[in-house]
């Protein structure tokens, strides 16, 4: 764990300075041109996060939770259909919230998820996650809040075909319903 050098709370932002973690993250040139490898490192330091046990953790994003901050966003017009993903752009915010409620299943594996799992949140040294950045969305909720997001930016990031080698390599078979959902609801927090 990293040194506290300083932080604050001024009632609207909180922040945490650290002393400089060691590793480089995910979407250096290094590992962007061997995602074979970098996928499954990834993956790993995934289901080394989600082994955390969430008992005490105080951050709580589970579905009810996330539903109402989607609720209050769409209703105070904090989201835009511009500001959609493709694949969710022929929604517009109402619909896309209600397409959530629809997609809403009971959650199977409570977790520490770190809420924004990205390559560019990710850093390796000597074939492993060394650590994480953007731990601001961390909170206990479904294992498919992170998986979701982390198979679409395993995507974007490195290309088609190595969303099933991070599923494979953290052990966790595919769940579309669950992805579809979580992807969604990401989109909608975001």
């Amino acid at each position: 764990m990293p040194e506290v050098i300083d932080h604050d709370d001024d009632g609207v932002v909180e922040w945490l300075l650290t002393a400089g973690l060691t590793g480089i993250d995910a979407t250096s040139p290094q590992h962007v041109a061997d995602p074979a490898v970098t996928v499954p490192l990834m993956a790993n330091g995934l289901r080394s996060f989600h082994e955390i046990d969430p008992t005490g953790c105080p951050f709580d994003y589970q579905i009810p939770v996330a539903l109402e901050h989607v609720a209050r966003r769409v209703a105070a017009g904090g989201i835009s259909a511009d500001g959609l993903h493709d694949v969710h752009r022929d929604l517009d915010p109402t619909s896309a919230f209600e397409r959530l409620g629809e997609l809403v299943v009971d959650e199977h594996r409570l977790v520490v998820c770190h809420g924004d799992y990205t390559p560019p949140n990710v850093l390796l040294e000597g074939g492993r996650v060394v650590g994480y950045l953007d731990l601001g969305e961390v909170g206990v909720a479904d294992r498919w809040r992170d998986l979701a997001v982390a198979t679409w930016s395993v995507t974007w990031n490195f290309g088609a075909g190595y969303e099933d080698l991070f599923l494979h390599s953290d052990g966790v078979p595919p769940d579309p319903h669950r992805r579809d959902l979580h992807r969604l609801l990401y989109d909608l927090e975001s």
